[in-house]
């Protein structure tokens, strides 16, 4: 085969450092669109940014060029230093050390969009660190709560 084919779809979920809740508009459309920027100068084409006060879902396709672990650290790395410009009460934020990220079959993109629009609606009823445990479960992710969230 002459040429690598890849389309591999990328739920990735992280939160604020000790899940402060400081993600809220007029910051978030901004923010958004600035993942976005970030995922199309890797190549790795955004579908959907959303998320809550303290935690973010990105779902793009990664590209065959950068590794999961690059991604990551690019989005926080240019994204940290960004937030810190939008005024004096980002002066201190910093995003968790850890994160999750998922794999997604074609078929359930639609729904994740989906997912990843009503966060708000969402959080109304489940608080971010049982949804997190709830998606680790369902992707069969071994994990030692002691340190999944800090």
């Amino acid at each position: 085969m002459p040429q690598s084919l890849t389309k591999l779809y990328l739920h990735i979920v992280f939160s604020t450092k000790n899940r402060v809740s400081c993600l809220e508009e007029p910051l978030t459309p901004e923010l958004y669109k600035y993942f976005g920027g970030i995922l199309n100068n890797l190549e790795c084409s955004p579908i959907k940014i959303g998320g809550y006060y303290d935690h973010m879902h990105v779902l793009c396709c990664l590209s065959k060029k950068i590794t999961v672990i690059k991604l990551l650290e690019e989005i926080k790395k240019s994204s940290s230093k960004w937030i810190k410009t939008r005024g004096p009460q980002f002066a201190n934020f910093h995003w968790q050390d850890g994160y999750g990220a998922f794999t997604v079959s074609s078929k359930d993109i639609r729904n994740l969009i989906s997912y990843i629009e009503r966060q708000h609606e969402h959080h109304d009823k489940i608080i971010f660190r049982d949804e997190y445990i709830e998606l680790l479960k369902e992707n069969e992710v071994d994990y030692d709560e002691r340190y999944f969230l800090d």
